[in-house]
């Protein structure tokens, strides 16, 4: 009777023990938060903070066709506490926005990369650089020279580097639906003077070298034919003097 008395209060002791142990829960793996989406008619926006309290928000806007619409640069200075809107028309739609100080003047430059509709340039370059007083002045973004366009389809990748604003695309080869890709890329570096651009090939051209190549064998050519009639002429020149002496 002792017996079954200790092992029944053995077995409520232990299942009350189990009833006032707290679970133990698996923790949820954290979830990355979710980029806000944009609400129409919205449909880029970037944040580019330049120096604390110095913010610029570039988005763009509209309402129908994509290939259409209008940007807007909201600066922040929360620091002065000044608000200013710059905004225009946009050609396509915007791939990119980069900052940068090309000039090292200490006012920074806005550079918002578009899709061109203009299958000619494909690109769209919008600068503009900010003042002191949170004035916006557009800068004119120089267009391909015909050098620069040759063999051009498109295809940029912009990038800033040095402070400079770097600009990549592949040569192709060929024109019209025939144009290959001939495995070349040309680089382009744009500066910044007195709010000009100025633009500087640090690669070579490939489609000019091939045609440099191409040009010097003819020359190479010219070289062999005036080398044989050098020879031929000094040979026959020495046949007659062979000729006199025996006389």
């Amino acid at each position: 009777m002792t017996n079954r008395f200790y092992l029944f209060a053995f077995a409520m002791s232990a299942l009350m023990a189990g009833c006032g142990r707290p679970e133990t829960k698996t923790p949820a793996a954290p979830t990355a938060p979710k980029k806000p989406e944009l609400m129409a008619p919205f449909r880029f926006h970037k944040l580019i903070e330049v120096s604390p309290g110095q913010s610029y928000d570039v988005l763009s806007w509209g309402r129908g066709a994509e290939e259409a619409g209008s940007f807007m640069i909201l600066h922040s200075d929360s620091s002065a506490i000044k608000y200013t809107t710059t905004t225009g028309d946009l050609d396509g739609a915007i791939i990119d926005v980069y900052n940068s100080d090309m000039d090292v003047d200490g006012n920074p430059e806005i550079l918002i990369q578009a899709k061109s509709k203009d299958t000619t340039n494909y690109t769209s370059i919008y600068a503009f650089e900010f003042n002191d007083n949170s004035k916006a002045n557009k800068l004119d973004f120089p267009k391909l020279t015909s050098s620069q366009r040759k063999g051009y389809r498109g295809n940029d990748n912009f990038y800033i580097r040095d402070g400079k604003l770097m600009r990549e695309f592949p040569i192709f080869n060929g024109t019209g639906k025939e144009a290959k890709p001939s495995g070349a890329k040309r680089q382009l570096e744009y500066g910044l003077r007195g709010n000009e651009f100025t633009v500087k090939q640090l690669s070579k051209d490939s489609t000019d070298v091939s045609n440099k190549t191409s040009n010097n064998q003819p020359a190479k050519a010219d070289e062999k034919k005036s080398s044989d009639k050098q020879s031929s002429s000094s040979s026959k020149s020495s046949k007659k003097k062979h000729k006199r002496h025996r006389g």
